[in-house]
């Protein structure tokens, strides 16, 4: 961009989706956290991060990315897309499983439909890896972890909101990170830091 460009103020729909976004409930077991999005994928971009944490230990994270091209793209059957990368330490004996890059797909499909949020195009790749130390790091135990990287088009183009899909993604983190979905019925609360900055451990 030249030194006289400025870049146009965010569209309506756009500036929406982004309120949504930070006004939006969490369970209490992530904290999110408002970061810069990636400038040169689309026009538009938001950008949060999630850690799970539970009694104090982060058991996973997470982020979550909306893409916003006012003119379409062809790729996406859109101009909103969604992408998003959740990753857990899993028990490592879980990572031998042939079926656990399936189940994990499963888990952020599952999430979507079950919350209701219309969507199409999804793509993305399950990964699982393990580490076991030797030598001077002998006494460490050994580690798995999974992680979970996607993209998909929500249908919202015409004033749908995009809370359906931010509570998939949260059932997807934690279900990632071995928590069982809400039971039917229980609201989730707000998360204990803002959107707009973080309080919690540094990465």
């Amino acid at each position: 961009m030249g030194a006289n460009q400025v870049k146009p103020a965010p569209p309506d729909g756009f500036q929406t989706v982004l309120r949504q976004i930070r006004s939006a409930s969490w369970r209490p077991e992530l904290q999110i956290e408002e970061i810069p999005a990636p400038q040169r994928i689309a026009p538009f971009a938001a950008a949060i991060t999630a850690d799970v944490v539970i009694g104090g230990d982060e058991v996973g994270s997470g982020r979550l990315v909306l893409l916003h091209d006012p003119a379409g793209n062809a790729a996406w059957g859109g101009t909103f897309r969604l992408v998003t990368f959740a990753r857990a330490e899993v028990d490592p004996e879980m990572v031998t499983d042939p079926l656990l890059g399936s189940v994990g797909w499963s888990w952020l499909i599952d999430a979507l439909t079950g919350h209701q949020a219309g969507f199409h195009s999804p793509s993305g790749t399950v990964t699982s890896v393990s580490s076991e130390s030797f030598g001077g790091m002998a006494d460490e135990p050994p580690r798995a972890e999974v992680e979970i990287r996607a993209s998909w088009t929500p249908e919202i183009e015409d004033g749908e909101p995009i809370t359906p899909h931010l509570t998939g993604w949260a059932e997807l983190l934690c279900m990632t990170a071995g928590l069982p979905p809400l039971p039917e019925g229980v609201v989730s609360m707000p998360s204990r830091r803002s959107p707009q900055g973080r309080t919690g451990r540094q990465r």
